[in-house]
């Protein structure tokens, strides 16, 4: 009866699953279809509005003298770039995904501990324990060999009894703790800094210096939580690192924003535009804006991720979201795949870990529902990268 009955289950959860693919593509066709109407209308009215000039020049002219230079160039570029912008995006899901799937290094029983990345976290204080745990844990179940957490003295034992897979280090308020921490940069294949560093001053101090070293050492630096805070604070940190990736949620880009653009965030505003803006004036930094969609951008694209996930909004998943960032930039920045030469390794790194995140809260929201916290996600991430990357 247990069989019939675990059968039934899995047969009911198939069954869910492709329900829920059969209606999220027919509301991608709904989607184009709703676009090209759009193109469509646009360019009926500009035949409309070409010949209704033709016919009448003098009002033309009269329209052209009465209108501003300024206001007559920027216009016609601020539609065509939004839309360019929202079919670049669109394309970009289906043509992105198959980018991710190829940067996944396959198991070879030849290969030697350490091989598939070596990954470190920055962060870790007396009052948060929990964030570098959910980055490091992430980042071991996404694929690395290896996990490192730099915290304070406080902290290390309490993470060191989460999981005795992690590989903690106690150093983060010592006072030589940046000899400390360096001299572990060069086994790690890429830093995560910010998972439950605080802001107290000295430790944002070692965090700056720590990236400062770890930029000579040319690996991917994924900034999160409090280390957008130190962003903020001093943007040359890591301004014009082209391996450098922000994870702000939408409080932290606004801080981010008014730090580099010298202006609020615009209500209403085009947020693709606005991350966009603030990529440049990182120098082309890749910005990964969490929302309601997650959007991807390094100032020259922009990628939007829709991979469905759920209301709940437990605390920890941006940490599972920067672990898992981790992995993938280091499998993105050395995989041997020609596709990934076309397209930002940082993005196609930073698409991935927005997916899985995603799938991971979706697939424990339906288990549990309200219920969901982000350990429940971590315990989906087998299930949800194969379901997403090998399959």
């Amino acid at each position: 009866v247990m069989e019939r009955f675990l059968e039934q289950s899995a047969e009911a959860e198939q069954s869910f699953y492709q329900m829920e693919e059969q209606r999220l593509h027919a509301e991608d066709r709904r989607r184009e279809a709703e676009h090209a109407r759009e193109l469509h209308m646009l360019q009926v009215l500009g035949q409309m509005f070409s010949g209704i000039a033709a016919r009448n020049p003098f009002a033309t002219a009269a329209a052209n003298t009465a209108m501003p230079t300024s206001n007559a160039g920027t216009q016609p570029l601020v539609i065509e770039r939004s839309f360019s912008l929202g079919s670049a995006a669109r394309r970009g899901m289906d043509d992105i995904l198959p980018l991710v799937k190829s940067i996944v290094p396959p198991l070879l029983s030849k290969k030697h501990k350490g091989q598939d990345g070596r990954i470190g976290i920055i962060g870790g204080c007396q009052e948060y324990t929990g964030a570098p745990y959910f980055a490091a844990i992430s980042a071991l179940k996404v694929g690395a060999d290896l996990s490192h957490v730099f915290c304070t003295k406080d902290a290390a034992t309490v993470i060191k009894s989460y999981s005795p897979e992690l590989i903690v280090h106690p150093v983060l308020d010592s006072p030589n703790a940046v000899e400390e921490i360096e001299k572990w940069l060069p086994r790690l294949h890429s830093l995560v800094v910010g998972p439950g560093l605080g802001r107290d001053e000295m430790l944002l101090k070692n965090a700056k210096e720590v990236i400062e070293k770890s930029k000579s050492r040319d690996i991917p630096i994924v900034i999160d939580a409090d280390g957008l805070w130190l962003v903020a604070q001093q943007p040359s940190v890591i301004q014009g690192y082209q391996k450098g990736i922000l994870t702000p949620n939408f409080m932290e880009f606004t801080r981010l924003y008014e730090a580099m653009v010298s202006l609020p965030v615009p209500v209403h505003s085009d947020h693709q535009r606005s991350a966009m803006e603030l990529s440049v004036a990182m120098g082309n930094l890749t910005i990964v804006l969490k929302g309601d969609e997650d959007l991807i951008t390094d100032g020259n694209k922009v990628i939007l991720c829709r991979q469905e996930g759920s209301g709940r909004r437990c605390g920890g998943q941006g940490d599972l979201l920067s672990g898992a960032l981790g992995v993938l930039a280091h499998w993105a920045y050395t995989s041997s795949a020609d596709m990934t030469k076309s397209v930002n390794p940082s993005v196609v790194a930073a698409f991935g870990a927005c997916s899985l995140t995603r799938q991971c809260n979706r697939q424990a929201f339906h288990k549990l529902g309200r219920a969901t916290t982000t350990s429940d996600m971590i315990q989906e991430i087998s299930s949800a990268f194969k379901k997403l990357f090998e399959s």
